[in-house]
């Protein structure tokens, strides 16, 4: 049962500033502590959205990647408190292309 949590994987820095908002923070150093905290957060089934940072997302982009046909939990991948590596973007413009067929980038 989704509950609408929100959680966030990132670095300790950045997961702790969304813990300001109200999310709950999970700190992870690489991709393979962002993946198995990803797992567990799925598995526990009450989130509705789940942030990772850019640099772990990429990461773990083929564990996000499966996620995409589940209506829960939305995961989506933000920039970290260092700045963007444009990976996010890159998502969204990768999922529009998808939806839409047509790409929406500025060349």
């Amino acid at each position: 049962m989704i509950s609408g949590k929100i959680a966030v994987i990132g670095d300790a820095d950045s997961a702790l500033a969304f813990k300001a908002v109200g999310a709950e923070a999970f700190v992870a150093e690489n991709g393979t502590q962002a993946g198995e905290t990803l797992d567990t957060l799925v598995a526990d089934g009450g989130y509705a959205v789940i942030f990772v940072t850019e640099t772990l997302a990429a990461e773990i982009a083929d564990k996000t990647e499966k996620l995409k046909d589940r209506p829960y939990p939305c995961v989506v991948p933000v920039p970290s408190c260092t700045g963007s590596t444009g990976y996010g973007m890159y998502c969204i413009q990768k999922d529009i292309e998808k939806a839409i067929g047509a790409s929406i980038a500025d060349d």
